[in-house]
This record gives structure tokens, C-alpha cells and sequence, in this order.
């Protein structure tokens, strides 16, 4: 989504400032954009012990990483046993990528790819599966 956000700005940029991008010139700053989306890992399998400053420092051999975020849950604050790391260089990634990927970190071996863009989610509130309770049906059928 942050892509999809960013990408939406720099059009709106483009043509706020008289430069329409067209789609056979492609500007440097959307570029960038596109480019920064493939240095983003997923790492999977972490230990519970693992914060974002111990997960940047394991990467950190492979270049400036711009961010290292451990998911947590909302309700406990416990790690989720995955986070991200974002690097400022494509080349970097894909180079602790290569190396990482089932190597151990604190005692667990985890596995590491090429983060993938979510999916929106469907549904919000009051959207199917959430506070949409009953059976399916009609309210009040067969009443």
C-alpha cells in the first residue's frame, strides 16, 4: 500500500509541477520508488528474544539498512516471530538475502525472501468476519 501511496504522489507531483508522466518516460524519483519496494526482506522464524535494534544488527554486514521492524502483537506485545528489513540499496538485499536464508539467528533458523506487497483487506468494520454475526441468513427469518 505505502508503494502504491508513494507512487500516487509522485504522479500528482509530476502533473501539479506541468511534467505529466507519461508511461515511456518514467522520472528518476519514480524510479527510486519502484526500485526501494525490492530491497525490502521478509524474515521469517525469529526468535522470540529478537527486537528491531538485534535484527538490524544482523544485517547490518550487508550494507546500511535503513530499517529493521520485529511484528509484534497488538493485544500481548510479543513478537510475532517475523519482521522486515529495508535496505537503501537493492544489490545489499538481495546479497543478505542470499547469505541469511537459513542461517541461525539466536538459536532459530530463519528464513528470508523478498518482501511481498499485501493485500487490501476486505470487508473493514462491520465487514464480513468482524462484528458481522449470525449465521449468514436474514435477520428475523422465520420470525
Amino acid at each position: 500500500m505505502a508503494y502504491y501511496n508513494k507512487l500516487g504522489g509522485l504522479l500528482r507531483q509530476g502533473i501539479s509541477t506541468g511534467n505529466a508522466v507519461s508511461a515511456n518516460s518514467p522520472t528518476p524519483a519514480m524510479l527510486d520508488a519502484i526500485r526501494c519496494m525490492s530491497s525490502k526482506l521478509f524474515v521469517g522464524g525469529l526468535s522470540w528474544g529478537t527486537n528491531d535494534q538485534s535484527l538490524k544488527d544482523a544485517f547490518a554486514s550487508f550494507g546500511e539498512v535503513v530499517d529493521a521492524k520485529v511484528i509484534t502483537d497488538r493485544d500481548t506485545g510479543r513478537s510475532r516471530g517475523f519482521g522486515f528489513v529495508n535496505f537503501s540499496d537493492e544489490e545489499c538485499a538481495k546479497e543478505a538475502m542470499n547469505a541469511m536464508d537459513g542461517q541461525q539467528l539466536e538459536g532459530r533458523n530463519i528464513r528470508v525472501s523478498i518482501a511481498q506487497e499485501r493485500a487490501p483487506r476486505s470487508g473493514g468494520f462491520g465487514g464480513p468476519g468482524r462484528f458481522g454475526g449470525g449465521y449468514g441468513g436474514q435477520a428475523n427469518e422465520g420470525y
